[in-house]
């Protein structure tokens, strides 16, 4: 199956749900993050984070949060901090030190365009921001909800998530003793944190219990697995024009990936268990409002770019 939706799903049209939701999103953050003084530094912040993207982050968030029965408007600040910590993950990730990278979502990287010094500090201050941003912005939920969230977000990113993969990942180039659960803990530590944060966030924030906030932390931990397997296997099947970063670049560097551990059809194989088993924790919610999540997971696991 290569369309974004399940055969089972014909009624929804995930295409028209996921504009409404970016548009929604986008907005936003352009309201968020204004042009202001001193102008250098949110210029480089707004440069990254409204240059596109497929908002899968927020996205989730706000389908997680009306899973539970919330409102968009008790989670939005939560889904567009989710994105900032992403792109300053990006702005960071392509910096010279790191991945240097010079094309990202199409364009030039951030350091390309404002330089090393302002490329560090943009994202430093979209991290720092986002941790403003739920905390004075959210509106309709009790505080220790929102204590509550910002507790599991930071969690996500910090030496026990986000961080804790991206140097295991640094570490590992080159090495050739890796196995599976080597590669699966950098990936369950580098790219699900923030799509586990979403789903929790939206959970949380939107009022949700908790057995529904584990079961959906689950559903993400699966998603954004299978996240980075498709990410592996579009790295050497597709061009850099169509995936609009430089691709085979993992190749370049030694770095251990699925298809080089497992192969191509392998790691094809393991995407779609991945998918199933994500999919299986979403039975007992309401069949219709967790359609978009269904549709979603189907997105990451079927998506050209």
């Amino acid at each position: 199956m290569k369309e974004d939706q399940d055969p089972q799903l014909p009624s929804f049209d995930f295409k028209s749900f996921m504009v409404d939701k970016v548009n929604a999103v986008n907005q936003a953050l352009d309201s968020a993050v204004p042009l202001r003084d001193p102008v250098k530094i949110h210029e480089a912040m707004r440069y990254s984070l409204l240059a596109g993207g497929k908002r899968v982050r927020p996205v989730l968030c706000l389908a997680a949060c009306d899973l539970v029965g919330g409102k968009e408007s008790m989670v939005m600040p939560a889904a567009c901090a989710l994105e900032m910590i992403h792109t300053m993950s990006l702005v960071h990730d392509d910096l010279p030190c790191m991945d240097n990278d010079d094309l990202r979502r199409g364009k030039p990287t951030n350091h390309k365009v404002y330089g090393e010094d302002i490329a560090v500090l943009a994202g430093d201050a979209l991290l720092a921001f986002s941790f403003e941003h739920i905390a004075v912005s959210t509106v309709g939920v009790t505080p220790d909800r929102i204590v509550r969230a910002i507790g599991e977000l930071a969690k996500s990113i910090g030496a026990e998530g986000l961080a804790a993969g991206q140097v295991v990942d640094i570490t590992s180039e080159g090495l050739t003793n890796v196995g599976l659960d080597h590669l699966e803990f950098i990936h369950v530590h580098k790219t699900a944190p923030l799509l586990e944060a979403a789903a929790v966030l939206g959970a949380i924030l939107g009022g949700g219990h908790d057995e529904d906030v584990e079961k959906l932390r689950k559903f993400a931990r699966n998603i954004g697995l299978l996240f980075q397997v498709v990410d592996d296997i579009l790295d050497v099947t597709k061009s850099s024009k169509e995936l609009g970063k430089t691709a085979g670049k993992d190749l370049v560097a030694d770095k251990v990936t699925y298809p080089k551990l497992m192969g191509i059809n392998k790691s094809k194989e393991f995407a779609e268990k991945l998918k199933s088993d994500a999919l299986e924790l979403l039975q007992g919610f309401d069949p219709e409002k967790s359609t978009p999540l269904i549709a979603l997971a189907n997105y990451i696991a079927y998506r050209q770019n």
